[in-house]
């Protein structure tokens, strides 16, 4: 059986063995990296740089609330805009690995600059089994590659460090509820964000319409089910199609908005949720009356296998 305080206890220990120097660690504010930096700051300190880089493809209002998240932490910290240049590396590319790889990369040049101004020898990242694993880990074929682990250039100038490698969810959030964290309710956040939770090519206006979807699928479940009854993961997705609808009574050509709520443990298998009729309707009225964009929402019951969590 999984012992969170014995994994810890051992994690600090053999951390502070592993790193002889300054480290940094790219820190979205999530689970998965939140724990993580908290144990290598338990191990070396201040000799952590937690770095919050908003991509352009954050939740609605994720800065402030990082901000008060490591701050509340303790931590060594920093947030950068780097939206501009995220944004512009996406022009034109629909292609879903594509988009992974490109974030993932972009990423990498960020940290590698900041590990400079830093002098950082050490790249932490929050790296859990199923990252690796559905990006090829060992003998497996890639199913989609996560910005942390397909993202990686062959010659990186950093130390890769990965303290919840070999951990799947269900494990880390015993360790983020032993660590006393408030991140252990939060549902996981794929690396890069927003961009894969819109098919196709992904621009402002998209990103604007997929936010604030995004924000009241998120508002509704946690209004509706409190936790743990809650989904293990919900959100929005913008469809790269357009359907006739009617406001008012005029004609519209609009997006359409899929919904997706899952139930899992680990993240390798998922089942759809069975959500609630009245709240599937209070969530496709807000999405359709709110965002002028959108005038159809649709629910997906699809399992994992054979869809994966997120779309792309």
């Amino acid at each position: 059986m999984f012992k969170p305080d014995k994994f810890v206890e051992e994690k600090v220990k053999e951390l502070r063995e592993e790193i002889k120097g300054r480290a940094i660690i790219a820190c979205s504010g999530g689970v998965d990296s939140t724990t993580a930096a908290v144990l290598v700051h338990r191990a070396i300190g201040d000799n952590l740089l937690a770095v919050f880089v908003d991509t352009g493809f954050m939740r609605k209002g994720e800065a402030e609330r990082i901000d008060a998240l490591f701050s509340r932490l303790g931590l060594n910290y920093k947030i950068i805009d780097a939206s501009e240049d995220f944004i512009s590396a996406l022009k034109g590319v629909t292609d879903p690995e594509e988009k992974r790889k490109i974030i993932g990369a972009k990423f990498i040049e960020v940290f590698e600059r900041e590990a400079k101004k830093f002098g950082a020898e050490y790249l932490v990242q929050g790296t859990i089994a199923p990252d690796w694993i559905e990006s090829g880990g060992g003998l497996r074929e890639t199913i989609k590659s996560h910005h942390n682990v397909g993202g990686l250039p062959k010659k990186m100038n950093l130390k890769l460090v990965e303290p919840l490698r070999d951990l799947y969810k269900d494990e880390v959030r015993k360790v983020a509820e032993y660590l006393d964290l408030e991140v252990k309710e939060r549902q996981p956040f794929p690396g890069p964000g927003l961009a894969i939770r819109i098919l196709g090519e992904v621009t402002r206006e998209k990103l604007d319409i997929v936010r604030e979807a995004n924000a009241i699928v998120e508002e509704e479940v946690e209004k509706f089910y409190p936790f743990p009854d809650r989904p293990w993961q919900y959100f929005a997705v913008l469809l790269p199609v357009r359907s006739v609808g009617v406001h008012g009574d005029k004609r519209v050509y609009g997006y359409t908005v899929a919904v997706r709520m899952v139930d899992s443990l680990d993240g390798m298998s998922a089942a759809y949720f069975k959500a609630a009729h009245e709240l599937l309707d209070r969530i496709a009225t807000r999405i359709t009356r709110e965002i002028k964009e959108v005038n159809r929402v649709v629910y997906d019951i699809t399992n994992k296998p054979p869809a994966t969590i997120e779309w792309e």
